[in-house]
């Protein structure tokens, strides 16, 4: 199995809300810490990837912003005048919103048509090896099988000619596992793990890109061992007593306690359930813990816990 700091192009996707942009920040300041030129693209354009970072907008055109790491976000109209100087080599000096929104009303209509600009623009940085690495703040998991199965379906409609040829080399890098791979961020709720089930599934059936991690954000530790935890299940019985001993808020401090473990054990049971799912899955994929942070913290003090969270996971061989 390529370790996954080996990689070229790495996506980062999840259901929304667990954490999806914060992890692809993380593993890219690793990167970048580890001498590694890199860049991060951020693919649904919310500026998300921004705040994470606590730097001004993002645009198209990659900007560094610190040592050895760029960031840069997508739209459709810098893409399209990109992909028609680049491989239709038609120079366009004005702005192109016109034939942008007219290319969005076709593509539409036409299944991975968009997809493929984006795609194709991340491809063809790691095929001029401008950049070491290039990690993708990638779509929601509903949405990345239709991202990065775009060539494929490109090259499914499109038989022969210069649009098949300009698939096939993009084709080449995503399938490669030596180069790209794809990691699904989830926390341990049913939700996000079940979703995170079925996206495994569908990149095994649906595309030939391979996922290399399952990020586990947001883990409660464990307070107390099993014995300890059903010592604190039964204090609940002696609240008075214990009141008496050692004053207010004994019932605060036994309900907060109380409360914790059995979120933890809940969170346990989804893991479970999750790591049993990756059984099934043909290529071996490691499940990264990243633990629950208790700060109200927000930008880059959070990229900077959740990177020492995966330094932590990876050094151990995660």
């Amino acid at each position: 199995m390529i370790p996954l700091t080996a990689l070229g192009l790495v996506f980062v996707t999840g259901k929304g809300g667990v954490g999806k942009t914060s992890v692809a920040a993380a593993f890219a300041e690793l990167s970048a810490r580890a001498g590694r030129r890199t860049l991060v693209c951020e693919m649904d354009a919310k500026g998300s990837l921004a705040a994470a970072f606590d730097v001004g907008e993002l645009a198209f055109k990659p900007r560094q912003i610190e040592k050895n790491l760029f960031a840069m976000t997508m739209n459709t109209e810098d893409s399209l005048r990109e992909y028609l100087r680049l491989f239709v080599k038609l120079p366009f000096v004005g702005r192109i919103g016109p034939l942008a929104r007219t290319f969005d009303f076709v593509a539409d209509a036409a299944p991975g048509v968009k997809e493929i600009l984006a795609v194709g623009k991340i491809c063809y940085e790691v095929r001029e090896h401008h950049y070491d690495v290039v990690v993708v703040d990638a779509e929601a998991s509903g949405h990345i099988v239709a991202q990065i199965g775009a060539p494929a379906v490109i090259a499914d409609l499109v038989k022969v000619g210069l649009v098949r040829d300009q698939t096939q080399w993009m084709i080449d890098i995503l399938h490669n596992p030596e180069i790209t791979g794809v990691v699904v961020v989830t926390t341990p709720e049913e939700m996000p793990v079940t979703e995170t089930i079925e996206l495994m599934d569908r990149l095994d059936e649906e595309t030939d890109v391979r996922p290399v991690a399952v990020v586990a954000n947001r883990v409660l530790p464990a307070l107390f061992d099993r014995r300890h935890a059903d010592v604190v299940e039964r204090l609940g019985d002696a609240e008075e007593v214990l009141a008496e001993a050692a004053g207010d808020g004994v019932d605060s401090v036994l309900e907060a306690a109380m409360i914790t473990e059995r979120r933890r054990r809940v969170g346990a049971t989804h893991l479970e359930r999750l790591r049993d799912a990756l059984d099934e899955v043909p290529a071996e994929v490691p499940v990264i813990y990243v633990p629950e942070l208790f700060t109200r913290a927000t930008g880059r003090r959070v990229v900077n816990l959740v990177s020492k969270a995966l330094t932590d996971e990876l050094d151990t061989g995660a």
